[in-house]
């Protein structure tokens, strides 16, 4: 698991338990699989199509900070699916796993198209190639 965001559990991320309000949990894994998603397909209008089921592990606290990793599971033919993992950064323990978010990749018109790629690509790599 590649983990490339870290947040840290505020006030206003809580529910009425003084948890992680897991909603909030959702918000920050859809975002950073469409950041992924984009940065791989190198398409800004990507579209989260699918969500399997999440398993809430355990909880974080106020203070805690979070980190969010992103794996590619399968490159489709418009789609990239993705799979993830919250820990808590300092206890290595784990908050939540999501098996399966299928991003989209859509055209100017905001239909699903084919985005040519069938393996990770690092930005680094696709720098060093514009460079010879």
């Amino acid at each position: 698991m590649r983990y490339h965001t870290r947040k840290i559990v505020k006030p206003g991320d809580l529910n009425p338990n003084n948890t992680l309000f897991g909603g909030r949990l959702l918000e920050w894994i859809d975002e950073e699989a469409a950041l992924y998603a984009g940065i791989q397909l190198e398409n800004r209008r990507i579209v989260t199509k699918y969500m399997s089921e999440i398993n809430f592990v355990s909880s974080a606290v106020q203070g805690d900070i979070v980190e969010i990793g992103i794996d590619v599971v399968k490159f489709g033919k418009s789609s990239l699916i993705l799979k993830c993992e919250v820990r808590n950064k300092l206890t290595r323990k784990t908050i939540i796993k999501v098996e399966n978010i299928t991003m989209v990749n859509l055209n100017e018109e905001g239909r699903p198209t084919p985005h040519g790629k069938t393996k990770i690509e690092y930005v680094k790599d696709r720098l060093e190639l514009s460079q010879n």
